[in-house]
């Protein structure tokens, strides 16, 4: 049986997310040592350090485990961003469906300028990284609500709430650097 486990940020419960992709949130510091998690199956979350197989992460000189990708990731969910401060241009697409949308677009227009281009989505210039933005925004949305942002100035990109297998896809995609196993390759058809 494979294990799995569930993450509770902020009172909201996402998962359940394999071993693998637990790991990959650790390298990419989006699981801390402090980061409320469950076993799937379980009601009772505990501190990510008091799993059995998640603790080794966790213990000084331990090395950091990389995701499946060949690849470093590229800065997702990372609290430290080295391109902080520079101005990135975004854009950024949600699809709301529990909350209005106003209250996204007002957070949007308060990190900096900003159009909106359709119904659903902008493009921002902003010198808050994409994690701040990611952050500022999610707190805007409900449990239904999606939200993905690119940033082209720093090639990063964030998303939330699109659940556990097209979370995987997007990174393995993001990440992509050539052939990878179980991503299908489409013609491009020109006109």
């Amino acid at each position: 049986m494979t294990i799995s486990w569930t993450l509770n940020v902020g009172g909201r419960v996402y998962g359940p997310y394999s071993l693998e992709q637990m790991q990959g949130f650790h390298a990419e510091k989006r699981l801390a040592s402090h980061s409320l998690i469950a076993r799937e199956g379980q009601d009772q979350f505990y501190p990510a350090s008091e799993d059995p197989d998640l603790a080794v992460l966790f213990q000084p000189g331990a090395p950091v485990s990389a995701p499946a990708s060949t690849e470093p990731p590229k800065g997702f969910g990372m609290r430290f961003d080295p391109d902080s401060g520079t101005l990135g241009h975004f854009v950024i697409v949600a699809d709301m469906k529990a909350r209005s949308i106003s209250a996204l677009e007002e957070e949007i227009f308060a990190l900096g300028v900003a159009q909106r281009f359709g119904e659903q989505a902008w493009v921002l210039s902003s010198e808050a990284s994409i994690n701040v933005i990611r952050n500022a925004l999610v707190q805007k949305l409900g449990k239904t609500d999606t939200l993905f942002i690119v940033d082209a100035a720093h090639d990063k990109a964030a998303w939330f709430n699109f659940g556990p297998e097209t979370d995987t896809r997007i990174r393995m995609i993001w990440s992509r650097t050539g052939d990878q196993p179980g991503l299908e390759k489409r013609p491009v058809k020109r006109a």
